[in-house]
């Protein structure tokens, strides 16, 4: 069904909070219970919320904190096998069906066949992201790839990254999620995937510097990010200077080519011929000559800074309290992050125990991304997810494309990048949807074209009728969360449209 006109403007009014509150009775789930599930996951789904109450807060924490603890479902798994492409490392993806020689261009038939294997590719590590948000347990451990991903950004639009980002997210995201930092720093700054996106595979030096004295070949791109994005921050007390001995400790850095000849299936490569074997000074450290050995010794000392701890510190508050942290959580994490030479896990399980952290004015005041939106409104219905496609179209529609963000910052997770009336419009829109039955999560496309849209590999299967989502299963759900005015509103309404506006519900809108 659709919704009718005035239902829009019902939504509407709920959102903008002008309906009046009733004095219905309501029995609410502990606050702290519900807070804990949506800081931690992407919310909960049908028997969450009770699980952990009988689990425990402090239970729980420690659960998530260590996801190796957590079995899989058979489910879930067996999904993610039949992605034919998810596993593979980056020099497979490149090489897949590569016959031509060095500088040989490929002919039409060749250049289609690449652009499909490359479409594939991409499908597959979209679904493979999404059936892990929408259906693992381990979901601080999904949290974090997403919090990971967006701070290490790299943009599948840009050549060959198309090709690469799904193994980037299997290699250089997931397995240093929860572990320390400088062993995830080291893994992205190693991938093919980040020294193509930001340019460094380009980053070399001519020991003949021009006339003006500068070093030709040399690329400072990767190095100012890394230092500005990823480590110190923009205020982290670098100077040029030091982005400029950073490219040269980081020449010759790049990946292997095509045809090249290797058993390192990882792609990186080191190139001496490209790299300045000068000494150089970096943030008042000498560092000797060295080779590819300089790299690791910039990344200690990047990854030790109290600027960077800091700088992560800031972020993780920001993702997990309030777009605008308490200065001294801040200042606890990042003595925490020194403390455990940049533990991750140590950091989050300090910042789950602070008194910020639990302070009621932070409950549902994080505006959810659009990300976070669509991600919960599918765990909340409990819906088994096979067909991904309608969650990637509407991160499409809503400026939040997986694995698409241009800019090497990534997505941003504060409110004002993400609440105008257009989003939210096609947020109440998918909420409808998916309210009534009305989005194929749960079938398959048979025919060929629909199939090639949501990638190969699967089985197909009929489309099975729509089924509304039940309202009082998800008040149930989400903890009898809801305030007096939506619960007035959704009383006064049509029984059509009380699950729709639930998911339209600013409560819903906020984690």
């Amino acid at each position: 069904m659709t919704v009718k006109p005035k239902y829009w403007v019902l939504l509407l009014l709920i959102l903008l909070g002008s309906i009046p509150p009733s004095n219905a009775a309501s029995t609410p789930v502990d606050p702290k219970v519900l807070h804990i599930i949506n800081r931690l996951s992407f919310g909960p789904r049908p028997g969450d919320v009770q699980r952990v109450e009988s689990l425990g807060v402090e239970r729980y924490i420690q659960e998530q904190l260590s996801p190796e603890s957590i079995p899989e479902p058979q489910s879930l798994t067996s999904q993610l096998k039949q992605l034919n492409t998810l596993y593979l490392n980056p020099v497979e993806l490149s090489e897949h069906g590569t016959t031509n020689l060095p500088g040989q261009k490929p002919t039409p038939s060749e250049r289609k066949a690449a652009n499909k294997w490359a479409k594939q590719v991409l499908d597959e590590a979209v679904k493979g992201r999404l059936l892990e948000a929408t259906s693992s347990p381990r979901q601080l451990q999904e949290v974090m790839v997403d919090f990971w991903y967006n701070h290490f950004n790299v943009d599948a639009a840009k050549g060959r990254d198309r090709l690469w980002v799904g193994a980037y997210e299997q290699e250089a995201i997931r397995p240093y999620a929860l572990g320390r930092f400088r062993d995830l720093l080291g893994a992205t700054a190693h991938h093919p995937a980040m020294q193509y996106y930001l340019d460094n595979f380009q980053n070399r030096v001519d020991n003949h510097p021009d006339a003006q004295g500068n070093i030709r070949g040399l690329n400072e791109n990767y190095a100012r990010e890394l230092m500005e994005l990823h480590t110190l921050g923009v205020d982290g007390g670098y100077t040029q200077q030091d982005v400029i001995a950073l490219a040269r400790i980081l020449s010759g850095w790049g990946f292997i080519r095509p045809g090249q000849q290797t058993d390192n299936t990882f792609g990186f490569d080191f190139n001496p011929k490209r790299h300045d074997f000068s000494d150089k000074v970096f943030l008042g450290h000498t560092i000797k000559s060295g080779g590819e050995a300089e790299g690791e010794e910039a990344l200690d000392i990047l990854a030790r800074s109290p600027a960077t701890a800091r700088h992560i510190s800031y972020q993780i508050a920001q993702y997990f309290v309030s777009d605008l942290p308490p200065t001294t959580l801040v200042n606890n994490l990042t003595h925490r992050y020194l403390a455990t030479d940049g533990n991750i896990r140590d950091v989050l399980n300090t910042l789950f125990h602070s008194r910020e952290f639990w302070d009621a004015k932070n409950f549902n005041a994080k505006f959810k991304t659009p990300y976070q939106y669509a991600i919960s409104a599918i765990r909340a219905t409990g819906v088994e997810v096979e067909n991904t496609r309608p969650i990637s179209n509407l991160l499409q529609q809503l400026g939040m494309p997986l694995y698409g963000c241009q800019t090497p910052d990534g997505y941003k997770n504060t409110a004002d990048v993400w609440l105008n009336p257009d989003a939210m419009n096609r947020r109440l829109s998918f909420a409808a949807a998916i309210a009534n039955g009305n989005l194929p999560l749960s079938t398959i496309p048979t025919n060929i074209e629909q199939r090639e849209q949501i990638g190969t590999g699967q089985r197909p299967l009929h489309k099975s009728p729509s089924i509304p989502v039940d309202a009082w299963q998800l008040t149930n759900t989400l903890g009898n969360s809801l305030s007096m005015k939506t619960q007035n509103a959704i009383a006064s309404s049509s029984p059509q449209i009380h699950s729709a506006l639930i998911l339209g519900s600013p409560e819903f809108m906020h984690r």
